[in-house]
C-alpha cells in the first residue's frame, strides 16, 4: 500500500502506529507467486526501501486504525465482499508508469477486469473499513516510492512494456505488526473471492468459507496444534482453511497445512454446535480443497479426537 497522485489511493505503509485498543489495517488483493515472486524481483532491483515490509498487492483500502471491537464486523464485510466477486479476476500489470509530479511512485497500471475489481473495493470500502481518502481510487502496484525523479523517469523507459498476466483469487486483511528490523504488514485474515458454499439449506444452514490465513477468532478456537504452520506468511499456498458460520456466527473451523512430515488436518466446533454435522461438513470441505490443491499426501496426520477421523475419513488418520 502506498500513496498516489491526485487519482490513486495508494498510502505507504511506513511509520504508522498502534494506537491503544486498535489495530493498523489494511485491505489488498495479494498477488501470489509465481508473478509475486517476479514482481519482487523487479522490486529488488530498481531499489524497493519496502520489499522486506509487505508483498505484492494491490490496494483495495489504504491504511486505517481499526478499533478492536469493529474486528469481526471488518471481516463480515470482508466476507461479504469476497462473495459477491467472480472466482478468479483476471487482470495484467504493466506497463511501467509514474505518479510524478504529484508522488515520487514508480508503478505498474492495472488493465484487464478492472471492473470486477473496482467493484470489490468498492464493496470492500464501508463501515466500518471506510476512511476518508486524499485521492480517488486508481488500481496499481507499487515497484518504489520516493526514489528521486530522474531516476523513476529513467527506470519508466528502461523497463519499457513490461507486462504480466494477475490472477486474484482472495482478498485479505493487512495488519501492521512489530517485527524483527521494524515493522512489517501481515496477513491478518483472507477470504477467498466467489459465494461460500452453504450446506444444510432449509434446516440447520451452514455457511463455509474458503481462505488461507484463519482471523483471529478463527485461530482462538482452533487452539495451539498448527497455529504456527496456519500464520506462516512465508506458505500461504502450503495450507487450506474452511471456516463455518451459523447465523453470521463462528462454529467451527478446518485447517490442512503441508509440514517437513507431510500433511496435516484438524477440525474443531465449537461445543455448543457439536453433533449438528458442521465437523462432518468441514472435514469434507478441507479434505476436497487440499485434493484440489494437489497436495501429493498419501495421508493426513489427523490432530484431535481419533474417533471423530475414524468414522468419517480414511485419508485424514488420527495421530498415535
Amino acid at each position: 500500500m502506498g500513496r498516489g497522485p491526485p487519482g490513486a489511493g495508494r498510502v505507504l505503509l511506513r511509520g504508522a502506529r498502534q494506537l491503544s485498543g486498535r489495530r493498523r489495517v489494511g485491505v489488498v488483493a495479494l498477488i501470489d507467486p509465481p508473478a509475486g515472486d517476479w514482481i519482487d524481483g523487479v522490486r529488488r532491483a530498481v531499489g524497493d526501501g519496502a520489499i522486506d515490509r509487505i508483498r505484492p498487492h494491490i490496494t483495495l483500502v489504504p491504511p486505517l486504525n481499526l478499533k478492536a471491537a469493529d474486528l469481526d464486523a471488518a471481516l463480515a464485510r470482508l466476507r461479504s465482499a469476497a462473495a459477491a466477486a467472480p472466482a478468479r479476476i483476471e487482470v495484467s500489470v504493466g506497463p511501467p508508469a509514474t505518479f510524478l509530479p504529484a508522488n515520487p511512485v514508480l508503478l505498474l497500471g492495472v488493465a484487464g477486469d478492472v471492473a470486477a475489481l473496482r467493484a470489490l473495493r468498492d464493496a470492500a470500502f464501508a463501515p466500518p473499513l471506510e476512511r476518508p481518502l486524499s485521492w480517488p481510487w486508481v488500481p496499481h502496484v507499487t515497484l518504489a516510492d520516493g526514489l528521486p525523479p530522474e531516476s523513476i523517469h529513467a527506470l519508466v523507459t528502461a523497463l519499457g512494456r513490461l507486462v504480466l498476466a494477475v490472477v486474484l483469487e482472495r482478498v485479505t486483511l493487512l495488519e501492521e505488526v512489530h517485527a524483527p528490523g521494524g515493522r512489517r504488514w501481515e496477513p491478518l485474515a483472507d477470504v477467498a473471492f466467489g459465494p461460500p458454499a452453504v450446506v444444510g439449506r432449509g434446516g440447520l444452514e451452514l455457511t463455509i468459507t474458503a481462505a488461507r490465513t484463519p482471523d483471529p477468532s478463527a485461530l482462538g478456537l482452533l487452539g495451539e496444534p498448527g497455529v504456527a504452520a496456519l500464520v506462516d506468511p512465508a506458505t500461504p499456498r502450503r495450507r487450506v482453511v474452511r471456516s463455518a458460520h451459523r447465523e453470521g456466527v463462528l462454529v467451527g473451523i478446518g485447517a490442512a497445512w503441508l509440514a517437513d512430515d507431510g500433511g496435516h488436518i484438524r477440525v474443531v466446533v465449537a461445543e455448543e454446535h457439536r453433533g449438528t454435522g458442521v465437523g462432518t461438513h468441514l472435514l469434507a470441505a478441507v479434505e476436497d480443497a487440499v485434493r484440489r490443491e494437489g497436495w501429493a499426501c498419501p495421508s493426513l496426520s489427523a490432530e484431535g479426537p481419533a474417533g471423530f477421523y475414524r468414522a468419517r475419513s480414511v485419508w485424514s488418520r488420527p495421530l498415535g
